[in-house]
């Protein structure tokens, strides 16, 4: 009588890990080439949500940020310069990313320690995500960029759906200031 039971049990087990169809679209996957040649050129912090303590206060304290992204194919790295407003100040920031390609992350030395983040490519050419802590609940962590400060309603979804996959709520959301992004559309402050 209870191997039925068992079995009707064990049968179900795959579907407890299972995830929806759309969760499944956004993971890291490779970087190649193409990749790196879509990542090239000028991007806008968008939104982001972070559970990590220090992300969060960097997060918060972000007001607007656009940035150039070179990548060398050859060294697999990404030069990066990013134009930031932290407290009403304009900062400007440049490094090096490195790649690594097989796992689909990027990373940057900063404050003596590596960052790491997995590249998430959307569905929309025009957007990317990087995933910050993906087994860590508690630290787990996406930011959104667009190559134009305008966001359609379309790539806010897919980003909505993004945050929801990685078990975060819209309410866990940092907007870039609009403020900010007003200033940037009207060519207050561009490099």
């Amino acid at each position: 009588m209870a191997l039925p039971w068992v079995l009707t049990v064990l049968s179900l087990l795959p579907l407890l890990d299972a995830q929806s169809p759309v969760c499944a679209n956004f993971r890291a996957s490779p970087i190649t080439d193409a990749t790196l040649d879509r990542l090239s050129g000028k991007w806008f912090y968008i939104a982001s949500a972070f559970r990590n303590p220090e992300y969060l206060e960097t997060t918060k304290k972000l007001q607007a940020a656009f940035f150039y992204l070179a990548p060398n194919k050859r060294e697999d790295t990404i030069q990066l310069r990013e134009y930031s407003t932290i407290g009403n100040q304009c900062i400007y920031d440049s490094g090096i990313l490195n790649v690594q390609r097989d796992k689909g992350t990027l990373s940057k030395q900063a404050l003596g320690r590596e960052h790491v983040g997995y590249l998430w490519l959307t569905k929309d050419p025009r957007t990317f995500m990087i995933l910050y802590f993906p087994d860590d609940k508690q630290n787990v962590g996406l930011a959104f960029y667009v190559d134009r400060p305008e966001v359609t309603q379309e790539q806010m979804s897919e980003f909505y759906e993004s945050i929801a996959c990685v078990g975060m709520d819209k309410s866990e959301i940092i907007y870039a200031d609009e403020k900010q992004v007003s200033a940037r559309r009207a060519g207050q402050w561009a490099p």
